[in-house]
């Protein structure tokens, strides 16, 4: 009878440990289950905070902070003025590269409302929109290149600006792809490749 009795006590033991387990296991997880990790004691960006006196927990930037990277005294590259006028030349020399990125970059930005060719009939002109003015006009071939980077940077009539859509190394792309477009439009003739100069004489004399 003794033995039975151990034989069942032994039974009860191996059921009950693992269910003595289970409910330990449960009891840990459900007190684990507290928001103290997602409401953490810190403060939302733009979330109210009594302690300052304009009431912002964000607070402003001290005058003068310049971020890491953004120092900015290039003011060629950064701003296309030269001692506060605008640039006439590039801040660095215009390659093959440079000229190919910015028609990339025209295309994307530029193209709804200067066209393709920069003529000013892009799709936005034509559903009635202003249209803006064609890049081969005289005084638009003569700006200097700092006009047109300080167009892009700060926007000019009905056009607003880019300056936090396109940084400043593919302003300077797209402002050397608007100089092709330009001379392609109104290149001298003696300028042109003999191939080409030939073949337009001939269809001119045709």
């Amino acid at each position: 009878m003794g033995a039975w009795r151990a034989a069942g006590a032994r039974a009860l033991l191996h059921v009950a440990v693992p269910k003595l387990a289970v409910v330990a296991l449960a009891a840990i997880a459900l007190t684990a289950c507290r928001q103290d990790m997602h409401d953490q004691p810190r403060y939302e960006p733009l979330e109210a905070n009594p302690f300052f006196a304009d009431k912002r927990a964000s607070r402003p930037q001290v005058a003068g902070t310049v971020a890491r990277g953004q120092l900015r005294e290039d003011e060629h590259f950064y701003f296309g003025t030269v001692n506060g006028e605008p640039a006439a030349s590039f801040p660095a020399p215009v390659t093959r590269a440079m000229i190919e990125h910015g028609r990339q970059r025209f295309e994307i930005f530029c193209t709804p409302c200067h066209g393709r060719l920069g003529n000013g009939d892009g799709m936005v002109a034509q559903r009635g929109f202003r249209h803006p003015p064609t890049y081969h006009s005289e005084q638009l071939r003569e700006a200097p290149v700092g006009h047109f980077f300080d167009v892009i940077t700060n926007g000019f009539g009905s056009m607003y600006s880019f300056n936090d859509r396109i940084p400043a190394e593919d302003r300077w792309a797209i402002i050397a792809y608007i100089r092709t477009l330009q001379f392609s439009q109104a290149a001298p003739l003696n300028e042109l490749p003999a191939a080409v100069r030939q073949e337009f004489e001939q269809a001119v004399s045709q």
